[in-house]
């Protein structure tokens, strides 16, 4: 199995570059931010409480996003292997995510960043929100939480994997075919 982090800030386009690897390698794409707003549109107990520290633009806690992640790995037993997008963010779900797949056999083959700048980013979102629906992409000072807890809990996730050598930064800004071909001279590799 191929397991990789698709790592990067909101709006670095990691949704867009799974969904175009998802198919180029037939791995199963795992978003977290999809996993969140069908258990919030479904009215889970999962999807009510993550959906209220969304709204105020906070990191839903390990504990809700590590359950709803794991309820998702097991539905597609049979993959050849996932993109993680969005999960983890913090070493806490490394960790957790490591156990979790070391149980099955399997563990993360690497993680990839996409790495962009913050003011680029927060010009993204707030296009992305004019059409997209989410609340937390139409005001600037909820994006700018987002960065704020991106930077002190998500970051540190570069050292982590780092000191597992299964760091891989790639740069986010360009087309989406450029974008994709730099991503996937990292996963040939992996």
């Amino acid at each position: 199995m191929k397991n990789i982090v698709l790592f990067g800030p909101p709006g670095a386009g990691k949704g867009t570059q799974a969904t175009l690897l998802k198919e180029k390698y037939n791995l199963v794409h795992i978003s977290t931010g999809d996993v969140f707003r069908y258990n919030i549109k479904n009215q889970t107990d999962l999807g009510v409480l993550a959906k209220k520290y969304m709204d105020e633009g906070d990191l839903v806690p390990d504990e809700v996003t590590i359950e709803m992640l794991k309820a998702e790995v097991n539905k597609n037993a049979d993959a050849n292997g996932f993109i993680f997008d969005g999960f983890p963010r913090t070493e806490s779900q490394a960790k957790a995510l490591d156990a979790f797949l070391s149980e099955k056999g399997e563990q993360i083959n690497g993680m990839v960043a996409l790495e962009v700048s913050e003011d680029l980013l927060v010009e993204r979102l707030l296009e992305r929100g004019k059409t997209s629906g989410r609340t937390d992409d139409t005001d600037e000072g909820k994006i700018r939480n987002r960065f704020n807890e991106y930077n002190t809990k998500t970051a540190v996730l570069k050292d982590y994997y780092q000191a597992q050598g299964n760091y891989f930064g790639v740069n986010g800004v360009g087309s989406i075919d450029e974008i994709t071909n730099r991503l996937a001279q990292v996963f040939d590799k992996l």
